[in-house]
């Protein structure tokens, strides 16, 4: 499959992406971690999250059903989002700053599957990354699993209906996702320890303007490396993409 030049600069800009993160210091950070929030915002958190996952389950086993061949496709966005979430850049205490990946998959199998693929992610690194934690599990779910990838899955779907391009649909769309994350992100945080001077918003905007130096620059590489992967699975993944419907028939 031959490449544009706007294709060809995004494979460029995703090399460069690529040595970013093989360059950054590791760090030993995490999701919003644990015991850092009150107990009652942790239950009221996880009990947000259950219709969303029991609307996940519920998509995850038509699609499985529907489309099998689309399954290792199903498992290869499951890892991307472990992979990229697991890379942490030290952000605000109690947090960090990351790329989520879970906007891909939202655009290629739909939000609600993300939720399920997202908890699962979030509760591997919970239990053996010491990345986040078991109590904090409901709302860094929310906030990675469901609030982001709803707001990927809306924004290809409106882009693709104004006839832009798949990949800059896709890019745009892991982008804005991975920035509305830490919008909820920092709610959550703002919520949980509002400023003794200007209460929850104070506080909510205090944390929106720390996460924002390093989150940024991150939903843009999210943004880049996703629409290159989408281009990969063009070009080797195509009658997958055509089942689940994200191209259309031949």
């Amino acid at each position: 499959m031959s490449y544009t030049k706007n294709e060809k600069g995004l494979l460029f800009a995703a090399s460069l992406a690529a040595t970013f993160f093989g360059l950054a210091p590791a760090a030993n950070a995490m999701h919003i971690m644990e015991g850092y929030l009150p107990p009652v915002h942790a239950v009221v958190w996880g009990v947000v999250c259950l219709p969303f996952l029991l609307w996940g389950l519920l998509s995850m086993k038509k699609i499985t059903s529907e489309h099998r061949k689309a399954i290792l496709l199903l498992a290869m966005v499951g890892a991307y989002a472990f992979v990229l979430s697991a890379l942490k850049i030290p952000s605000v205490t109690g947090s960090s700053s990351h790329p989520t990946g879970t906007g891909l998959g939202a655009v290629l199998f739909g939000a609600p599957v993300m939720s399920i693929l997202g908890i699962i992610v979030l509760l591997f690194q919970a239990i053996l990354l010491a990345h986040g934690g078991l109590t904090t599990l409901g709302a860094n779910t929310f906030s990675m699993a469901i609030a982001g990838p709803f707001v990927s899955m809306g924004v290809y779907h409106l882009l693709d209906k104004a006839h832009v391009s798949k990949p800059v649909c896709v890019g745009v769309a892991c982008a804005l996702g991975d920035l509305f994350t830490y919008i909820v992100t920092s709610v959550q945080l703002g919520l949980a320890h509002p400023s003794a001077t200007g209460g929850v918003m104070a506080s909510v905007l205090e944390f929106m303007g720390i996460f924002a130096i390093t989150q940024i620059p991150l939903a843009l590489v999210e943004g880049i490396l996703s629409a290159v992967v989408f281009m990969l699975l063009q070009s080797f993944a195509k009658p997958e993409l055509r089942e689940i419907g994200v191209i259309p028939q031949a």
